[in-house]
């Protein structure tokens, strides 16, 4: 009986634990996202149950009358899912169990580069008005398939995507990112490591810096001391380098394979030193100066009214524009601080006449803006400038803001690359705002589209490049390409975080923000 009334106490408090464990809610587990693609598309619909698998059966159809161009997006796609199954690029007139079928239809409304993906169990439909389009649909493809795709490793595994549609197209015209190539040199290899990257984002515009006071990076034939001299050292000493005009015309043609325009900068009549450098004749005094390695800017010139300067112009933009198929001629023109305003001015609109008699665009920086500019020209705003004077002119805007977009800030307080100038730039910065509404005056209408540029004092290694561009040029990806209805920072960066894992097949050596969650 004693037992017993022991027990009692130790039953009732077990009942009691049942009890109350019973009422207790179990938090359900939070689906995952439907897809994880940036830029985000302007309209997506998946399935979570209906699914494409990748595997023997499937193959991509393309016309047989198709242009170079789909032939060429037929074969990256067949290239990207070859490592985890046979695929091959058929005709429409062969039967296939699973097709990828990629078609041209002109009278869709989706833009130039906009696409239509249709995502069945059995079949896969992407339609543009332009093979670009198409390539951007097949970027899509990509980032709804695991991160495995990018591996090697992924030879025999099992990939699929959801099902569903994706109507898209992008928000700007101009998404591009700048290397600049001069302060430390880039070899060709790294920089089709950055452009195949780009094009993972459909960014579609690589703007070279190919010469400033510390290294010309472009062989000129009819100046060859420019690369001899010029392009001897970097910043801190040591070989500098440079592309010949076929490694050039090369890394033209490889972008062009993957939808993006290079663009060459020749940056004039300030940071200038190398090719001062090389050719005494372009100084007022006809005394060439010394080689510079340091990071200080504002203190060289061209000798604008030396009769040895206009031959100069004109050889270096005949040259370079000679083998630049796209229709843009960057001249730089910032920070120019030797010379008075007439001076600046009438220069700028002399090399203005001259990269129109070469058949392109001329685009400078924002100092530009005050000179007698056509509506052709393009500026590229990066401080407060006087850019509106050119959109209140009819002309149109890249918008790349040093405190946004300016790739070479620091992250933060403890990052020990980059600078600091403009502020600490992290990914929200970069990120979070609206180029419709960033400079007074300048509407989206007179905004041909955004840029992050790269400039490369602190940066000495391939690895320092990429660890400073990503994962800021998603940002900039994003803020170019998506609706800015459909864009917030929460769920870019939920995005973001399973990107990590996909930068990292590609052998990316990216910053692992603090700000974003970032999964194992």
């Amino acid at each position: 009986m004693k037992r017993s009334f022991l027990l009692l106490p130790v039953l009732l408090a077990v009942a009691a634990c049942a009890k109350q464990s019973a009422v207790v809610a179990v938090t359900p587990v939070p689906e995952p996202p439907l897809h994880t693609i940036i830029p985000m598309p302007a309209t997506v619909s998946l399935s979570r149950t209906e699914r494409f698998s990748i595997d023997t059966s499937v193959a991509v159809v393309v016309d047989e009358n198709a242009s170079p161009e789909v032939a060429i997006v037929a074969g990256y796609l067949s290239k990207l899912l070859a490592p985890a199954a046979s695929t091959a690029v058929r005709p429409p007139n062969v039967a296939t169990t699973k097709p990828i079928r990629l078609s041209i239809d002109a009278s869709r409304t989706l833009g130039i580069e906009g696409y239509d993906l249709n995502i069945e169990a059995n079949e896969i439909k992407l339609v543009a008005n332009s093979a670009a389009g198409l390539f951007y649909g097949v970027q899509t493809i990509r980032q709804l398939l695991p991160h495995s795709v990018e591996h090697p490793a992924a030879v025999g595994r099992k990939l699929s995507l959801p099902a569903g549609r994706i109507t898209d197209s992008p928000r700007f015209e101009w998404r591009g990112m700048m290397l600049d190539v001069s302060r430390h040199f880039l070899p060709a290899p790294d920089v089709k490591r950055f452009i195949d990257a780009m094009a993972l984002y459909k960014l579609n515009r690589l703007h070279l810096h190919l010469s400033d006071d510390q290294g010309w990076r472009i062989e000129i034939k009819s100046r060859p001391n420019l690369t001899a001299i010029g392009g001897s050292t970097k910043v801190g000493g040591g070989d500098g380098g440079f592309f010949t005009q076929a490694e050039y015309v090369d890394l033209v043609a490889y972008a062009a394979t993957r939808f993006i325009t290079i663009v060459p900068e020749i940056d004039m009549p300030a940071h200038t030193n190398a090719a001062l450098a090389s050719y005494p004749d372009l100084n007022c005094n006809k005394i060439a100066p010394p080689l510079y390695t340091g990071i200080q800017v504002g203190f060289s010139a061209l000798c604008v009214d030396s009769a040895s300067v206009l031959p100069f112009v004109q050889d270096v933009v005949r040259e370079i524009s000679a083998i630049t198929p796209g229709n843009y001629f960057h001249i730089g023109g910032d920070e120019v601080k030797k010379l008075t305003h007439a001076q600046y001015i009438r220069f700028i609109e002399s090399v203005q006449q001259v990269v129109s008699a070469n058949g392109k665009r001329m685009i400078g920086w924002g100092e530009i803006s005050p000179a007698a500019l056509s509506p052709t020209t393009i500026v590229q705003s990066w401080i407060r400038d006087s850019s509106f004077v050119h959109a209140a002119r009819g002309g149109k805007v890249i918008i790349s803001p040093s405190t946004k977009l300016y790739l070479d800030m620091k992250y933060d307080s403890s990052t020990t690359l980059g600078l600091a100038w403009a502020g600490l730039v992290e990914v929200k910065t970069a990120y979070d705002w609206d180029p419709a509404t960033f400079i007074p005056n300048v509407g989206e209408a007179s905004i041909l589209g955004v840029e992050g540029p790269l400039w490369s004092e602190t940066l000495v290694k391939p690895e320092d490049f990429e660890r400073m561009a990503f994962p800021r040029l998603l940002a900039v990806a994003e803020v170019g390409w998506s609706p800015n209805t459909a864009r917030n920072w929460n769920s870019f960066s939920t995005r973001l975080a399973a990107h990590g894992a996909r930068m990292s097949a590609l052998g990316l050596n990216f910053y692992r923000s603090p700000q974003v969650p970032w999964l194992p």
